[in-house]
């Protein structure tokens, strides 16, 4: 059956790369720069937290904009994935009630678009660390791998968001205040070896906490991605994607009545 379903998919390999350009196009849809925002955007936090964090927040890390940034391109894809998937079937419930296609295409296309977006935001990213004089190193050569266990993990969560919130609408909100507890116990604004070995531990159950270390190692300080940690990060990607894959499959059986 899986085998099927998976065949049934890539049969279906043009209607996903369609949907994924649509999702792309209509991000910035009616806005005068339209798709140079996905540019213009990232450029500007980069700004913003350049005045903001070293002048007036006096924080001692060095270059601290850019050990901001490269943590925040993945939090925010993370966080993209998991607030727009929330709505991705209701929001499409006529295309879903009317058109037979598998379901599975629109968190697959909401994810990879995603995924584009932050390989655009990459571009701003790229010229900064020159301008920041973080030299590159031929650890960069681990962001790929890191971009596609993400998108791994985040396809998962869209599975997940997307088919569970046809049935609670209320999730969506839970989601907006849990994101916002979860910036807080992700090591973004701060280095995880600032803390205690027990809060480490802590916040190590925090999926998006290995994916910021390894993201951090290999653009700011040019390290070598932990492959512990990157196999801890490949085996939770994989098991939250397969159970987000059999809850949709499950769930998906009563869209139509549901919506």
């Amino acid at each position: 059956m899986m085998i099927e379903k998976f065949r049934e998919i890539y049969n279906f390999r043009e209607m996903i790369k369609s949907w994924t350009r649509k999702e792309l196009r209509t991000r910035y849809k009616g806005s005068f720069l339209g798709f140079l925002w996905t540019f213009i955007n990232p450029l500007l936090q980069l700004m913003v937290y350049s005045v903001i964090f070293p002048f007036i927040m006096r924080f001692t890390q060095e270059k601290y904009a850019m050990f901001l940034f490269v943590a925040l391109i993945p939090w925010n894809y993370f966080t993209g994935t998991l607030q727009g998937s929330c709505n991705l079937i209701v929001f499409n419930s006529s295309m879903v009630t009317k058109v037979y296609f598998p379901r599975e295409v629109l968190p697959i296309s909401f994810t990879m678009s995603g995924m584009y977006n932050m390989v655009f935001s990459y571009m701003v990213v790229f010229p900064m660390l020159v301008i920041f004089q973080i030299p590159f190193t031929w650890n960069l050569l681990w962001l790929p791998i890191l971009i596609l266990v993400q998108s791994i993990f985040n396809l998962g969560i869209a599975f997940l968001v997307s088919s569970i919130n046809v049935y609670f609408r209320d999730l969506e909100y839970l989601i907006s205040i849990g994101t916002m507890a979860l910036y807080f116990m992700t090591p973004i604004m701060y280095s995880i070896t600032d803390l205690s070995e027990r809060l480490q531990a802590v916040l190590m159950i925090n999926p998006m906490t290995s994916f910021v270390i390894m993201y951090r190692d290999v653009m700011f300080y040019g390290k070598a991605v932990d492959l512990w940690l990157l196999g801890y990060a490949f085996t939770y990607s994989v098991i939250i994607c397969v159970i987000g894959y059999f809850t949709f499959g499950r769930l998906q059986r009563k869209f139509t009545e549901v919506l």
